[in-house]
């Protein structure tokens, strides 16, 4: 299998499963498979800006893994076809990583070479690298990968004061989980400038890291999942893993031009392979979390 078709072929959490034939009206371009995206979720954090006050079990559809379990609960919310766009408060909740799954899902159903990538972006807060997850697909016309922000509406583009085109997004604005790793361990960046609400530092960028190369591996688990090096302590990391990571950083800090030498590292280190059960460190608190149950057969 070639590199692109690898990515274009779904991964166990993108593949929309029985509601796949739900997809086939979506639309055959970028900016209407990101509207039709933008008309199916509504982000947690922004809901109260659509209007929207969440009941305690709606926020926790951000929960849900699989492409196929979220458009199971999109159709119960609403079941209008899945290219109509929903009123807010029928709408999916879900995060930034549900925002780019969706799209990394649509674009993968027509054949198209994508990614999810995890690392920081630097357009939410001033001065900040906010955790946060966009797509990355590979433009046969321009033969390169292209950063996709899929949750940046008019209104967030507007809130924000967005001057770039979410469509494209320049990679100083998103910088990739090895890309960030890089800048704080030499000294560029401050670690503590990178995170989300109270949670930034060294550790969190180590965790985006592991996600981001576990995503390029096709396996785009929740921001709150852990294991292996995502979820060692500093103290009990040795030599060796800090080396394992310089090396997967310097590997994945920009498009990844060498995929399958990160595609071996991550199939031959247990501290970056996604293994059988994780944990999840959810709100409600921490979960042992068995991947078998949601493969369905598919290889992670």
């Amino acid at each position: 299998m070639s590199r692109l078709s690898f990515f274009a072929a779904h991964s166990f959490l993108s593949d929309p499963g029985r509601h796949a034939a739900r997809l086939e009206a979506a639309p055959g371009d970028l900016a209407g498979l990101s509207r039709m995206v933008q008309g199916l979720l509504l982000h947690i954090f922004w809901a109260e800006r659509y209007g929207v006050q969440l009941a305690e079990a709606r926020q926790g559809e951000v929960q849900l893994r699989t492409v196929a379990a979220k458009l199971h609960r999109s159709l119960e919310l609403d079941p209008r076809p899945l290219t109509e766009a929903r009123p807010p408060e029928r709408r999916l909740v879900g995060n930034c990583r549900d925002f780019t799954l969706l799209l990394t899902a649509l674009l993968r159903q027509q054949g198209v070479p994508a990614r999810a990538r995890c690392g920081f972006a630097r357009y939410f807060i001033p001065g900040h690298y906010e955790d946060h997850w966009v797509c990355e697909y590979w433009h046969a016309g321009e033969a390169r990968w292209v950063l996709v922000d899929a949750q940046l509406d008019d209104l967030q583009r507007q809130a924000l004061g967005i001057r770039f085109d979410p469509l494209d997004v320049p990679r100083d604005q998103f910088l990739a989980g090895g890309r960030a790793w890089q800048m704080c361990r030499s000294g560029q960046a401050d670690p503590a400038a990178f995170g989300i609400a109270d949670l930034h530092g060294l550790w969190f960028v180590r965790g985006d890291l592991v996600r981001d190369v576990a995503a390029l591996n096709k396996v785009e688990l929740l921001p709150w999942d852990g294991w292996g090096l995502a979820d060692a302590r500093d103290e009990d990391l040795l030599a060796g893993d800090l080396a394992l990571l310089d090396e997967v950083a310097d590997l994945t800090a920009g498009d990844v031009p060498e995929f399958d030498q990160l595609r071996g590292l991550y199939q031959n280190n247990a501290g970056l392979r996604v293994p059988a059960v994780i944990r999840s460190y959810a709100a409600h608190g921490v979960q042992t979390v068995a991947l078998d149950e949601l493969r369905d057969g598919q290889p992670l």
